[in-house]
């Protein structure tokens, strides 16, 4: 009788865990957190999270292609703008959370802007990073300005992502345009083409190919290299650019249609509490969150001294916008020989 007890008790269990149900996400921020907050999560509620980690260009692409027939719920970090262009087009479901005043100012107009289809997840500002032991061996100054980029000196040394596929890339693209103004961006960017190795798929690649010394400088998000520095110990420094810079504010937004609505607004509503956001910087990615609520992480790189441009995140969140940059960065940059 004991064992017919407890055979139901433990039925009962299984089928108490399984009426939890599912959630199917993409997450466009750094592996290690998009892995740590679906365990988190699952451990938390009993719900089982399917997550794909895709950057922000293809992961709009995925919820364009089943647009007619959605297969994902929700989707989370990464740089906003693609999330704006999804919203544009009528992917993302509106959401307007009870707990906005647990959110930054910044967090908070992303809602206004979107029609409260897109949310503020955290925000970071682009820079340089390079690799302290590779710079001294090759005997080269460390960039503090945009213009430093283009010195001769660093031809083949540069590595940043493509703005096609990376939202990283795009925010510096967008940046430029805002900062110098467009033709002079363009003219700027076709000079740097020549000191550019490679134009990596996800902005996610720099600070650990210049950690490792694959490359001697990486132009993303600064945190990143922090992180390299600061939490796995590499030879790496960073610095803002001295004119001023594009930064980001990361997206999250339920998807349109999606069949596990429930459970969707759960896992949004976890990522942005404190519990969720605290998550990021035990696995190094060092944003700065969305939720003042609690202490950040010391290691977080305060935004406070960075020049930031007056960042215009609805005309350039566009999709026309952003296919019409892309595609002049594509015919008047990649193109040209180095």
């Amino acid at each position: 009788m004991k064992s017919a007890a407890l055979a139901l008790i433990l039925i009962a269990s299984a089928s108490a865990a399984q009426a939890q149900g599912v959630v199917n996400a993409i997450c466009s921020t750094d592996g290690p957190w998009c892995e740590a907050a679906a365990r988190e999560f699952s451990k938390a509620t009993g719900i089982k999270v399917n997550q794909t980690h895709k950057p922000t260009g293809e992961a709009q692409a995925q919820l364009r292609a089943e647009a007619a027939n959605p297969k994902t719920d929700l989707w989370w970090g990464g740089t906003g703008d693609p999330y704006y262009q999804a919203a544009e087009v009528g992917l993302l479901e509106a959401y307007r959370p009870a707990y906005l005043d647990n959110l930054h100012g910044w967090a908070v107009r992303q809602y206004a802007m979107s029609q409260n289809r897109v949310g503020g997840f955290y925000s970071s500002a682009i820079g340089f990073g390079w690799n302290d032991e590779v710079m001294k061996k090759k005997k080269l100054p460390p960039p503090k300005c945009w213009k430093d980029l283009l010195d001769p000196r660093y031809k083949g040394e540069i590595e940043t992502s493509h703005p096609g596929s990376s939202g990283t890339g795009y925010t510096i693209l967008a940046g430029l345009v805002q900062l110098m103004g467009e033709d002079a961006a363009f003219d700027y960017l076709k000079k740097l083409h020549k000191n550019v190795t490679t134009y990596t798929r996800s902005g996610q690649a720099q600070a650990r190919n210049v950690a490792k010394g694959e490359v001697a400088i990486g132009v993303s998000f600064i945190f990143g290299f922090d992180n390299e520095r600061l939490t796995n110990k590499f030879p790496v420094s960073s610095a803002a650019p001295c004119e001023g810079t594009g930064y980001e504010i990361g997206g999250i937004a339920l998807v349109k249609g999606a069949r596990n609505a429930d459970n969707a607004k759960k896992y949004y509503d976890w990522l942005m509490s404190a519990d969720g956001q605290k998550i990021g910087a035990t696995v190094g990615s060092l944003q700065v969150p969305a939720n003042k609520t609690f202490k950040p992480d010391p290691r977080i790189p305060p935004l406070d001294g960075v020049r930031l441009v007056k960042y215009d995140f609805e005309k350039y969140g566009k999709a026309a916008e952003r296919r019409r940059l892309v595609e002049r960065w594509t015919k008047e940059v990649e193109a040209q020989p180095k």
